[in-house]
């Protein structure tokens, strides 16, 4: 370095003076963009870093974010890959969209959830934001290359600025593993594939009892219209009823009447439907009320239902199932049937209740949380379309992040280790000298598609390199000493019994796959 770092931090003052007086001036962007590229070369004269050497701070990761051990990641992977075969089993194709969007295709899709999207400086000529979900990415997607017809998966990191609860799997940078059916079929049909998906995916977690809740945009749309609420305040009051979930009553009535403006009469009439929860008896019952009788998407939305628990019946999802009033999903771009996974706090009760019942804090407080949801958007493609070509979709998105918190705690609490590598040998020497030979047994045994490793040090200690197999749980050690390989031999040993047999080093490879598939 030319300079001593003390002259270069002061060019620094100086450069960063000259760059705040130009944009001060209005100077020509130009001008700027060059001075600040001079501002930046300084910069990284200092490794990228103009802070003094002696400055201190906090190592951490960024608030709602977390790094993942091994052991983690070894978990993580192993649920990510049992929702890809559910997903694989339904027909689902992989896409991919960019983790950063166009910001105005993010807003107005989101409701009042749209002050949690993460906006990007302008680097580049784009306003852009960082997805929210991966639902909007993808009708665009769909709109952007005139597709009209796909059966979808897609799993990635998401963000948004919303405070995290990290103990209940709550995060700012998170994991979504969506599911999306689009495509003008008949009613209620892909809508009940997606409920299966979930029922299956939590079956196949074994993560605890679990229930899917299920619900109408149409039907609470009719509700709030019979109920008095005017019709530009539908989408805010589903936003409050959808705190249900994790307030009771008395606070979601009073956001509705205090911050929201509702009429008292208007909000109690609300609060006798979303307490109830039931089945087909529950739907008929509603379908014989006075006030939604006389309101079109009320029995719109009901006679959807109706045939929905019917497929949901056929699947074998009954004991798996509640109509619940109470679940209204605050996004906004949802038109149909909604749907919610939660796992439940106490395994011992199985099913819903079969009749009409008060869903109150009690209720609400046996619940973990949401662990999937989704439903049917059939207008949000249209929105990116120029023609305002609807393509109706329909999708479940899972909750992995809740689902990840859920078996981690329970992986601690057993205190089992768990395997983080997928080494199927480990090639080992007996004595000083064989490192070259070890490169060869190697070579041979990831020519044959096997996951093998060994020692980096030249002349390892052997009880060093069979310690390192029980440590890392490897089932299988190639040991290599000069007089078996003078007859073309090693020995294979096991590093649970700690048996060993002498193999012919041609015949290594195939004696190894025979073990692994024994």
């Amino acid at each position: 370095m030319s300079d001593s770092r003390e002259q270069i931090l002061e060019q620094i003052k100086e450069q960063g003076d000259l760059v705040r007086q130009l944009k001060g001036a209005k100077e020509s962007k130009e001008k700027i963009d060059e001075e600040v590229a001079r501002l930046l070369a300084l910069k990284a004269q200092l490794g990228g870093d103009a802070a003094p050497a002696s400055q201190k701070f906090t190592l951490k990761t960024p608030k709602g974010t977390r790094d993942y051990a091994p052991q983690q990641m070894t978990l993580r992977q192993g649920v990510l890959d049992k929702i890809v075969q559910v997903f694989k089993r339904h027909g689902g194709e992989a896409i991919d969209t960019p983790v950063f969007e166009l910001k105005e295709v993010l807003t107005g899709k989101y409701g009042e959830d749209s002050k949690l999207i993460y906006d990007l400086k302008d680097q580049g000529g784009e306003i852009l934001s960082m997805r929210y979900d991966l639902t909007v990415p993808l009708a665009r997607y769909l709109a952007m290359n005139k597709i009209s017809s796909i059966k979808r998966y897609h799993i990635a990191k998401v963000y948004r600025r919303d405070n995290p609860a990290m103990t209940r799997g709550r995060y700012r940078e998170f994991y979504q593993c969506d599911f999306d059916i689009a495509g003008t079929y008949d009613p209620m049909l892909a809508d009940a594939e997606c409920v299966k998906i979930v029922a299956e995916i939590l079956d196949t977690l074994e993560i605890g009892d679990y229930v899917i809740k299920l619900n109408h945009r149409q039907l609470l749309d009719g509700m709030f219209e019979a109920c008095g609420v005017p019709a530009e305040s539908f989408r805010a009051i589903c936003s409050a009823v959808d705190k249900l979930d994790k307030s009771p009553w008395a606070d979601v009535r009073k956001e509705m009447v205090t911050e929201k403006g509702l009429d008292e009469a208007t909000a109690e009439m609300i609060g006798e439907y979303v307490r109830l929860s039931g089945g087909t008896e529950l739907v008929e019952q509603l379908l014989a009320d006075p006030k939604l009788k006389a309101v079109p998407n009320a029995v719109k939305g009901l006679e959807g239902m109706q045939l929905l628990l019917k497929y949901c019946s056929i699947f074998g999802l009954d004991k798996r199932v509640s109509f619940d009033l109470s679940l209204a999903r605050g996004l906004d771009y949802y038109t149909g049937v909604i749907y919610e996974g939660v796992l439940k706090a106490e395994p011992s009760s199985r099913s819903p209740a079969k009749s009409p019942q008060q869903n109150g804090e009690t209720a609400e407080q046996a619940t973990v949380g949401s662990v999937a949801g989704g439903g049917r958007y059939d207008n949000l493609v249209g929105m990116f379309d120029t023609r305002g070509k609807a393509v109706p979709c329909v999708g479940v998105s899972i909750g992995v992040e809740r689902i990840f918190a859920v078996l981690e705690a329970r992986f601690a609490a057993s205190k089992v280790k768990l395997r983080t590598n997928d080494v199927e040998a480990y090639v080992a020497s007996a004595h000083k000298g064989l490192h070259e030979q070890r490169l060869r047994v190697l070579n041979q045994l990831w020519d044959a598609g096997i996951k093998a490793e060994h020692s980096y040090k030249l002349n390892p200690k052997l009880l060093v390199q069979l310690q390192h197999c029980e440590e890392h749980q490897i089932p299988l050690v190639v040991v290599l000493g000069d007089a078996e390989l003078a007859q073309g031999l090693v020995k294979l040993r096991e590093v649970t019994t700690r048996q060993e047999t002498s193999v012919k080093l041609e015949d290594l490879p195939g004696e190894i796959r025979r073990r692994q598939q024994a």
